[in-house]
C-alpha cells in the first residue's frame, strides 16, 4: 500500500476542511481526488505531501508512519499548479535542483536529468528558461523536477489548471503514458470530472472534507451513489415525484420502477441526458414530447424537450443520427429513458424538477 490515511482531520478557523478520512491507494495507482471548490481535495493531497499538519488522524506511507515527518523526508514528490519553477535557472537546472540538494555525484545528476529529459518530451530544451518555455512545456519541467529524486509517491495539484483547452487534453493524455512508463503511484487533484473519468484509474469524490463515493470512473459515472455524485459527475436531469404505489413513481406520462421505497417517500430521480432516447416513431415505453429548443454540442446535438405542463427534460442524441432523423424545433416526438438513479428525498428538502 503506497498511501493508507486513517480519520485525517484538519480544522483551519473553525471550518473543517477534511473531515476525518480514510483511505488507501495501492501501490502504482493512477488516482484523482475530484471535487467542487472548498471541499478539501487540495487540503488533503497537501497534508499527504507533508506541507499542512492534521488536527488528527495518521498519513502512511509505503507502510510507515509519516504523519509527522517532515515534507523533505517522506521521498514524495509534489508538483503545483503554477509550475513554482525557479526562473533563474535553466531547464537542466531546475529538473537537477533536488538531486544537488541531496548532493548526488554530477555523472548521475546529468544522466538522471536526460533520462527524464527523455520521458517528458523534452528533449534539446536543457539549457532553455522558463520564461522561454511553453505553460504546457513548464508544466512538463515540473513534473521531471518532481520525479528526479525517484519519489515512491507523486502528487499534484491541479496540474493542468492554469492551461488552456487544447493543452490541458493534450497533457491529460501525456500523463497517463508517463504513469504507465514510469510506474510511480500518482495522485492528482482537480475540479475538472472530465480531467478525472480520462485520466484517473480511480476517483475520489469529496464534498464538504469528506470522500462521498470511491470506485473506477465507471462505477462512479453509471451508479453514483449519493444526490451529490449524480448531480456534480456529468450532465443530469433530476426530477422529483412520490411513489404512488408499491414499485412505482410517475411523473406526468413517464413511469418509473423503484425498489426500497415506501409508498408516499418523496424521490429524486436522476438520469443523464445520453440516456434519453428519442425517436420519430413511436416505440415500446415511449411518451410523446416536443422538440422545444436545439443545441450544437460538438458530437452530439441537445434537444430540450416538452412533456406536457411545465414539464422538461434535455436528451442528447448523436449528431450524425439527430441529423438523419431531422429532428428541428417544434417537432413532435417519442422519448424514453433507459437508465436512472432514484434517492430518497428527506422532508423538507423538496427543489421540483431540475435539468
Amino acid at each position: 500500500m503506497s498511501i493508507e490515511v486513517r480519520g485525517l482531520t484538519k480544522v483551519f478557523n473553525g471550518f473543517t476542511a477534511v473531515d476525518g478520512i480514510n483511505l488507501k491507494i495501492e501501490t502504482g495507482s493512477l488516482v484523482a481526488i475530484l471535487g467542487p471548490s472548498g471541499s478539501g481535495k487540495s487540503t488533503l493531497l497537501r497534508m499527504i505531501a507533508g506541507l499542512e499538519t492534521p488536527d488528527k488522524g495518521e498519513i502512511l506511507l509505503t507502510g510507515r508512519e509519516a504523519t509527522h515527518v517532515a515534507a523533505k523526508e517522506r521521498n514524495v514528490g509534489f508538483v503545483f499548479q503554477h509550475y513554482a519553477l525557479f526562473k533563474h535557472m535553466t531547464v537542466f537546472e531546475n529538473i537537477a535542483f533536488g538531486l544537488r540538494v541531496r548532493k548526488d555525484p554530477e555523472d548521475e545528476i546529468r544522466n538522471r536529468v536526460f533520462e527524464l529529459l527523455n520521458l517528458v518530451q523534452l528533449q534539446g530544451l536543457e539549457k532553455r528558461y522558463p520564461s522561454q518555455l511553453s505553460g504546457g512545456q513548464r508544466q512538463r519541467v515540473a513534473v521531471a523536477r518532481a520525479l528526479a529524486p525517484r519519489p515512491t509517491v507523486l502528487l499534484l495539484d491541479e496540474p493542468f489548471g492554469a492551461l488552456d483547452a487544447k493543452v490541458r487534453e493534450e497533457l491529460r493524455d501525456w500523463v497517463a503514458k508517463l504513469h504507465e512508463e514510469s510506474h510511480v503511484t500518482t495522485l492528482f487533484v482537480t475540479h475538472d470530472q472530465h480531467e478525472a473519468l480520462e485520466v484517473a484509474n480511480r476517483i475520489l469524490v469529496m464534498n464538504h472534507g469528506r470522500i462521498e463515493q470511491e470506485g473506477t470512473p465507471l462505477e462512479i459515472f453509471d451508479e453514483p451513489a449519493t444526490h451529490f455524485i449524480a448531480q456534480f459527475v456529468g450532465e443530469s436531469n433530476y426530477i422529483e415525484t412520490t411513489v404512488s404505489e408499491p414499485g412505482l413513481a410517475v411523473w406526468g406520462p413517464i413511469r418509473f420502477a423503484v425498489e426500497g421505497q415506501a409508498v408516499g417517500q418523496r424521490i429524486r430521480i436522476y438520469f443523464r441526458p445520453n440516456d434519453v432516447y428519442v425517436t420519430g416513431d413511436f416505440e415500446t415505453l415511449q411518451v410523446r414530447a416536443q422538440i422545444v429548443k436545439t443545441r450544437f454540442k460538438g458530437p452530439v446535438i441537445e434537444l430540450r424537450l416538452h412533456l406536457g405542463e411545465e414539464r422538461y427534460i434535455f436528451a442528447h442524441v448523436p449528431k450524425g443520427v439527430s441529423l438523419a432523423s431531422g429532428f428541428k424545433e417544434g417537432q413532435d416526438v417519442w422519448a424514453g429513458i433507459t437508465a436512472y438513479h432514484t434517492f430518497p428525498v428527506d422532508p423538507g428538502e423538496y427543489q421540483g424538477a431540475g435539468i
